[in-house]
């Protein structure tokens, strides 16, 4: 793209990139401040978010918690820029693995796999290190932004220095299919919220009844992909493990709702061992269940 909007925000995303984190982290504490007391952004989401999921916790516990998040919210914005910029090499550094053994026994078995994580630590630095720590063939499922300057620079940002394939949302087992011929690793972050309809999995998650998309284990089932939860914790400030936990490597062989079930409860028990460190602000249960028998 040659427009003039994405050649101004390609510059300024590459200009920030080449800062060191450590100034960057200086941006995200003022920023932090901003957000927090000045804009007040989303504070009202954020803390009916984490006392309807803590109603054990006290209001101080409470305010901890919303505080820290905030912290993490504005250092994420600062590693996203740093995004544009960053190499393998600084990436290696950042992020601790745990049984990556597993990718490398699926690849030699021939085997391709979802690897099924929310949005916890830093959820764009494992994307964009998928095929630079796997032989796998890195692909990453994307939902479309209405602004189609941002969709082409955040593409580019994700995809520059490695071999990562985007697919849209909307056609990824279309997508997946045309690949059938090589061996996957599919990121998928599977807690964003869906429509609400009845045809979606319905559970009980964080003390609320939530639905959460079942198309990943439809696609593991149809197309016989291992599922992995990547567990995405926070070990101090713009480092983070990476824990490979299997939901299932037979996917053909589990019950119906098996795979999202083990995955909702994989994830649920990470966020409350790290209650900060996931997505607080995104407003996840904006939809209620209808039509209950």
């Amino acid at each position: 793209m040659n427009s003039p909007g994405y050649k101004i925000l390609r510059s300024f995303a590459r200009f920030w990139g080449n800062f060191p984190l450590r100034f960057l982290y200086v941006f995200s504490d003022i920023l932090y401040y901003i957000a927090y007391y000045l804009l007040r952004y989303r504070r009202s989401v954020v803390r009916k978010n984490l006392l309807d999921s803590f109603p054990e916790k006290s209001k101080s516990e409470i305010k901890f918690i919303e505080k820290q998040f905030y912290h993490n919210l504005t250092d994420l914005f600062a590693e996203y820029l740093k995004m544009a910029r960053i190499s393998k090499e600084e990436l290696d550094e950042r992020m601790h693995y745990e049984n990556a053994e597993l990718l490398e026994e699926l690849a030699v078995q021939g085997k391709s796999v979802f690897l099924a994580t929310g949005h916890c630590g830093n959820w764009e630095w494992f994307g964009k290190a998928i095929p630079l720590n796997t032989s796998h063939n890195g692909i990453a499922i994307y939902k479309r932004l209405s602004n189609k300057t941002f969709e082409i620079l955040i593409k580019e940002i994700r995809t520059n220095h490695n071999n990562l394939t985007m697919l849209e949302s909307r056609s990824t087992y279309r997508g997946l299919k045309q690949l059938d011929d090589r061996h996957n690793a599919v990121f998928i972050a599977a807690d964003q919220s869906p429509s609400g309809n009845e045809q979606d999995y319905w559970t009980n998650f964080l003390n609320r009844e939530t639905a959460f998309f079942n198309g990943p284990e439809k696609m593991a089932k149809a197309l016989d992909y291992a599922v992995i939860f990547v567990e995405n914790s926070r070990i101090r400030r713009g480092y983070y493990k990476i824990k490979l936990i299997p939901v299932t490597l037979n996917p053909g062989q589990t019950a119906s709702n098996e795979i999202t079930e083990k995955y909702v409860r994989m994830l649920e028990k990470a966020i409350r061992e790290q209650p900060d460190n996931w997505l607080w602000s995104h407003r996840r249960w904006k939809h209620q269940r209808k039509n209950i028998a």
